[in-house]
């Protein structure tokens, strides 16, 4: 078993304590089956002999898996997830080497806040993800309804209705503009946990995530709401209440300086979100996105994007 498949199966048991470890064992491994992250790293004069702390450590731009199959090694990919931007920016590639890995690590980030899937009807209204075909979120739910509850599936606004007021506990996940069209019609949810991902597709005016989370908790009248962050270059999930995101114990979110990539943000600084995600042993761990986020009591919330960036479909309010 090689260094990729071990660390996989030792993913579970990463936490505060081993994590800047595993983060830099990670690092080493990129740096030398990684050519275009190799490349990258010398670049900016990075290498595993002079990166002694993860403030070191080059974050790949997201914008690299728009061009580039991103492989540490030599192997051939089980799928490929890509993102569901439009034609005229480019469409984010991300090669799959394991799709049961993905799925697996899926499956034990939501069970460890939500409990098994065993125990909720999934109501997944997705119909843009559906549509453009090859999502990751798409997959990962596909998968999840596997271990749900009978009745679980795709539904469209007219077939909501009497499944959203059954007496069975629900996961109801949808786009943002998607659930707002329920609100509109008046449906509302018993015994559900209202899920969004993120995104108005350019169906809907931009607003805040309070705006929105406070006309979904009125139209189906729930106490919370939960948000989903991921994206096609993860192959984690962050989740949390209100706007604030967890990921499990092996990704973990840092706030750069806007002007200086290696500068950190302290608690309450707004900078640009950089991912570190484990599970991304065969890709690439260390992402820097084109979010802007800030730190807040060991959660994360998400603020906007950057100016000139892509839109995309888990784009979440400014």
């Amino acid at each position: 078993m090689n260094f990729a498949e071990k660390f996989k199966h030792t993913l579970s048991e990463i936490n505060e304590e081993n994590f800047i470890d595993s983060s830099l064992a990670a690092f080493d491994y990129q740096y030398n089956s990684c050519d275009l992250y190799r490349d990258y790293c010398n670049y900016l004069k990075k290498t595993p002999k002079s990166v002694k702390s993860l403030n070191q450590v080059p974050f790949l731009p997201i914008e690299f898996f728009k061009n580039h199959a991103i492989k540490c090694g030599s192997w051939h990919e089980s799928k490929i997830f890509k993102s569901s931007g439009t034609t005229a920016t480019g469409r984010s590639e991300h090669y799959i080497r394991d799709i049961n890995h993905y799925h697996n690590i899926a499956r034990s980030g939501f069970e460890d806040i939500f409990g098994s899937l065993a125990n909720y009807k999934i109501i997944a209204i997705l119909p843009s993800y559906q549509s453009q075909g090859d999502s990751s979120l798409i997959s990962m739910i596909d998968y999840f309804m596997k271990f749900s509850q009978s009745g679980s599936g795709y539904f469209l606004k007219e077939d909501l209705k009497e499944v959203l007021m059954d007496s069975s506990k629900k996961l109801v996940v949808g786009v943002s503009y998607a659930l707002l069209d329920l609100v509109e019609k008046k449906l509302e949810a018993r015994n559900a946990i209202i899920m969004e991902t993120g995104g108005m597709k350019g169906r809907r005016k931009e607003i805040t995530r309070n705006e929105l989370h406070e006309s979904l908790k009125k139209g189906f009248k729930v106490d919370e709401i939960w948000s989903e962050y991921g994206m096609t270059e993860l192959q984690s999930q962050a989740y949390g209440k209100d706007g604030n995101f967890k990921f499990a114990g092996w990704a973990k979110c840092l706030i750069r300086d806007i002007n200086d990539p290696f500068s950190y943000q302290a608690e309450d600084k707004t900078g640009g979100i950089n991912i570190i995600d484990l599970a991304n042993i065969d890709s690439c761990c260390f992402i820097e996105t084109k979010d802007l986020g800030r730190l807040n009591n060991g959660s994360f919330e998400v603020l906007g994007r950057f100016d000139n960036s892509d839109i995309r479909g888990c784009n979440l309010m400014i």
